[in-house]
């Protein structure tokens, strides 16, 4: 999450007395159980977490960069079921930044956070420095523009190994026309492309968020095996790749400006 919104405050679930909700201008932005951070009250996270374990074999470490921290959900996450791995979360807002190690439970070992700017902080990232990049980045509901381009990709694409994982959040309604962008925009740069959403999202029928997943490498995503994580999650999703990505993109064309 990035925000300039000054209304920042964390809020206890009334249905879960450890679940805290992080809100900017009333609005849910992250949520962290205090004492179990494997529970991801979210389905955009919970999409984005099975992403990250499917990256590489079960309790291996990965180096990960996450672009938008919030409350350090997935990165917490991470922390819990791969122990050792090393990670860099960015988050724009220094109001973010300290209410969340002032309130919520220290960050976990092996986890940096820098107050600064995606774009920047990936474009001074070294090269193939990262096995998955995670990306949460909206302003007041938005995806700023410097992020949803080819030559962002392009960065982004730089500093993953050759068999890393590119994560993105995209929020969208009806008829899901940043998606379609997003996806076209991605299949510029990355050789394997696939989308996650709830089906009714797919079908036009809800506004929400989609997940989309990028590879470097040819076959890379392990789309199967998401496919049935998705099929089991309480909120079963829908992922698309191959022909059927190609339908949903339907002429979208890439943001290059």
């Amino acid at each position: 999450m990035e925000t300039s919104d000054d209304r920042i405050e964390l809020a206890v679930d009334p249905a879960r007395p450890t679940g805290r909700t992080l809100l900017a201008g009333g609005v849910e932005q992250s949520y962290v159980d205090v004492a179990d951070p494997t529970y991801l009250h979210f389905e955009y996270v919970r999409r984005m977490a099975a992403m990250a374990d499917l990256a590489a074999p079960a309790g291996d470490p990965l180096d990960v960069l996450h672009l938008g921290g919030g409350a350090l959900t997935l990165a917490r996450y991470v922390a819990a079921t791969r122990p050792g791995s090393e990670q860099v979360v960015v988050e724009r807002d220094p109001a973010v930044v300290e209410l969340v190690a002032r309130d919520l439970p220290p960050r976990p070992a092996g986890v940096e956070v820098l107050v600064a700017d995606a774009r920047e902080a990936v474009v001074a990232a070294p090269a193939g420095a990262y096995d998955l990049v995670l990306a949460d980045i909206y302003q007041a509901a938005r995806m700023p523009p410097h992020v949803a381009t080819v030559a962002f990709a392009a960065e982004v694409a730089r500093v993953l190994r050759p068999d890393g994982v590119y994560l993105v959040n995209v929020i969208d309604l009806p008829p899901l026309l940043l998606t379609r962008v997003q996806a076209a925009t991605l299949r510029a740069v990355f050789a394997d492309v696939c989308l996650v959403a709830d089906r009714r999202m797919l079908r036009g029928r809800r506004y929400g968020n989609v997940v989309l997943a990028a590879a470097r490498r040819p076959h890379r995503l392990p789309v199967a095996r998401l496919a049935g994580r998705m099929r089991r999650d309480p909120l079963p999703g829908g992922v698309l790749h191959g022909p059927a990505l190609d339908t949903f993109i339907a002429g979208a064309q890439p943001r290059t400006g």
